[in-house]
């Protein structure tokens, strides 16, 4: 795997809610923190989306929305007005269709929008090696696949719940590598984006065991250990050994949930010359111990 496909395979995106959006006349709403990942797809019309932390933006027919820890945000038209206040977790619960402002003639924008959660109780972690929004223009394959998304969350088909987390799996890979560019902010994608850094992050995620040294990083990229230290830490926002031992825990919590097998061979695995060893930096990292994490998050306890 890629250190994105990877990075996607451990968020395990699952229960996912799909539902139309519409606006016209005069409106603006403000929905509060949400949490959760979201998206949209703009099918036809335009309108105006200011989410906290980020430039507004203008969306337009064709544009893609993600935001993969969905903050606070104000959407509206273009009409100067006071927005709506909207409990976003209750908005969450409303099926069918939302109307914004005049509800009476044809909508000035429509809109596909939906949320997802993600399984991975370490999810915060990973997402944060992500950018706080993803806004694609003219993309041919998103607004299919939202479009997909819907179809499938109105049916009541066998399988649903495995085509829907594949879709959105497929719609997480498609929207972030189309956004991994040297002009991303500071995180995987940047760092994925960047030739020299890419060689030792595609290595660090084929060996995680390996003993890793910021020389050894800097040898993989070609670059001295000075220049691929400031390099690093510039493009990916984290310092080397700092994101080494993020996704060797990211690594060690899904072993810990998936399958019951010993803390020699975890450690082993994530490059811990002994189970003690790595259970002093899992409990540095997590606060607690491997064994409680384990017992809590195990899959299928509660099955």
């Amino acid at each position: 795997m890629d250190p994105l496909t990877e990075v996607i395979s451990l968020l395990q995106p699952r229960t996912v809610f799909s539902k139309g959006i519409s606006g016209a006349g005069a409106w603006a709403v403000r929905y509060s923190d949400f949490g959760f990942p979201s998206f949209c797809a703009v099918l036809e019309g335009s309108c105006l989306l200011a989410v906290d932390g980020q430039d507004p933006v203008t969306l337009q027919a064709g544009d893609f929305i993600l935001l993969p820890a969905t903050p606070g945000f104000t959407m509206s038209g273009f009409d100067k007005i006071t927005p709506q206040l909207i409990d976003s977790k209750a908005a969450a619960l409303v099926t069918g269709e939302i109307r914004h402002g005049r509800t009476e003639g044809p909508a000035d924008v429509r809109l596909l929008g939906g949320y997802f959660e993600f399984n991975s109780p370490d999810s915060a972690l990973l997402v944060s090696l992500m950018p706080g929004i993803v806004h694609l223009r003219q993309s041919k394959s998103l607004p299919v696949l939202v479009g997909l998304i819907n179809d499938e969350c109105k049916s009541a088909l066998a399988g649903q719940d495995l085509v829907l987390s594949r879709l959105v799996e497929v719609l997480l890979i498609e929207a972030l590598r189309s956004t991994a560019t040297e002009q991303a902010p500071p995180g995987l994608l940047r760092g994925l984006a960047d030739e020299r850094v890419a060689l030792a992050i595609r290595e660090i995620h084929r060996d995680p065991a390996r003993s890793w040294t910021v020389a050894a990083m800097a040898q993989l990229s070609a670059l001295s250990r000075t220049a691929f230290f400031q390099r690093f830490s510039r493009t990916v926002g984290v310092l080397p050994m700092e994101y080494l031992l993020r996704w060797r825990m990211a690594l060690a919590k899904d072993l810990l949930r998936r399958l019951d097998i010993g803390l020699t061979e975890v450690a082993d695995r994530t490059g811990y010359q002994s189970a003690s060893a790595f259970s002093t930096a899992f409990s540095r990292h997590t606060g607690q111990s491997p064994s409680s994490y384990a017992k809590e998050n195990r899959l299928g306890k509660y099955q």
